[in-house]
């Protein structure tokens, strides 16, 4: 792709994200859905104008690093500590039923061999934090209980789904799975999201002394972009999403976020976190409609036979799993059949990260054309129920105090 059809492609994106979320706004549905919906409409689903090179990858990368450090900033540290429990074990039930439940469906009732019943349960596990968070906040409901539960539950699946990713890679390609390995990613895991809030609330006082004394303009901006890209390469390097080294980022220049014998970003420089989001924001709602439309242009419909009775038996029982699955994770909520109800399908969405699965299947030659197109069509239906379905259980559900 040569530069020029470079630009006209994402002139076509950024206006179509736009559209066709204020279209879906309009409906009272939320706009992410929208943003997806472009991207369906202009992939290879539909018209094919879009095919979702290194390229726009990366771009959709900078967006979902992006929203993760927002919801960061947004989050109070406090509440999801109150809730941390809860979270785990929604992350528990949410990892544990869809996996044993996709192997035994894939490896029973299909007859499907050992591996690709393994890689069929560990897609089940995903559940897209971006897909998530960002319909949470499309409906004004990011500062719920369900919120907080949700958004801790979802990190601790995305932690494990990368984790589970490699030792069945390894699997596939050694023959055999490193338990000295798999606890070295997770040590290294825990270490970094214990160490990276820290270290970047010890750069406060000099984010503070430079936005005070720069003689250019986009200081801040600068600063944070680079500490974003800091630690999702930081992040990565140990193993994790890097998503979770912009989580850890901003939930650390959060205003409510404070260590142990220091005190919150407000106190060392009051205003701050004001400047930071006012700055941040246009490049954050540049940025992540573009994640959302490579997400939908990921989506390739085509490969699915409707015709084929096999699709639909094998599609039909899994999503069924896939969506109910999800939604047992909820049970472990305190509050009524609604707030359950609606932390289950919060946990829903498989979105990108079911798509990785997919892609790392069928290039290992794990999944043939039939079993690619069944995971294609969960993580779309995944993808599309929660918007749809989360915007009407929700309603009436107050913020957190």
């Amino acid at each position: 792709m040569d530069v020029t059809e470079f630009f006209l492609k994402l002139l076509i994106i950024l206006l179509s994200a736009k559209f066709f979320a204020e279209m879906f706004a309009c409906l009272r549905l939320p706009s992410v859905l929208g943003e997806v919906a472009a991207g369906i409409i202009l992939g290879p689903s539909l018209l094919g104008f879009i095919k979702v090179d290194a390229t726009l990858y990366l771009l959709a990368e900078i967006g979902i690093l992006l929203l993760l450090f927002e919801v960061g900033l947004e989050t109070d540290v406090g509440q999801v500590v109150k809730v941390g429990v809860q979270s785990f074990l929604v992350a528990a039930t949410g990892v544990l039923v869809p996996a044993v439940a996709g192997f035994c469906i894939s490896n029973y009732i299909f007859h499907l061999s050992q591996i690709i019943s393994l890689f069929i349960g560990g897609t089940l596990v995903a559940t897209s934090i971006g897909i998530t968070v960002r319909v949470l906040v499309d409906i004004n409901k990011h500062q719920t209980k369900t919120a907080k539960i949700v958004l801790g539950a979802a990190v601790l699946d995305d932690i494990v789904g990368v984790v589970i990713l490699a030792i069945l890679y390894d699997f596939v390609v050694k023959g055999s799975v490193s338990l000295i390995d798999t606890a070295k990613i997770l040590g290294f895991i825990t270490a970094f999201l214990l160490i990276a809030p820290v270290i970047t609330k010890l750069l406060v006082p000099f984010i503070s002394k430079a936005s005070l004394h720069s003689k250019t303009q986009g200081i801040i901006p600068t600063i944070m972009v680079s500490l974003i890209l800091a630690m999702a390469f930081i992040s990565h390097k140990v193993g994790a999403p890097g998503i979770l080294g912009s989580f850890a980022a901003g939930i650390a220049l959060a205003r409510r976020f404070f260590l142990p014998l220091g005190s919150t970003i407000d106190h060392y420089s009051p205003g701050l976190a004001e400047k930071i989001e006012e700055n941040m924001k246009p490049i954050i709602n540049l940025f992540v409609p573009v994640f959302f439309v490579v997400v939908g242009a990921s989506i390739n419909l085509k490969v699915i036979d409707f015709k084929s009775v096999t699709f639909w038996q094998m599609a039909g029982l899994l999503t069924f799993v896939a969506i109910i699955a999800k939604m047992m994770s909820g049970i472990w909520v305190k509050g009524g059949l609604k707030t359950k109800l609606s932390t289950g399908i919060a946990m829903v969405p498989r979105g990108e990260v079911g798509l990785i699965f997919a892609e790392v299947g069928k290039k290992a030659g794990i999944f043939d054309d039939l079993i690619y197109a069944v995971i294609v069509f969960i993580v779309a239906l995944t993808t599309l129920f929660t918007p749809i379905v989360l915007r009407f259980v929700m309603r009436g559900e107050e913020d957190l105090p």
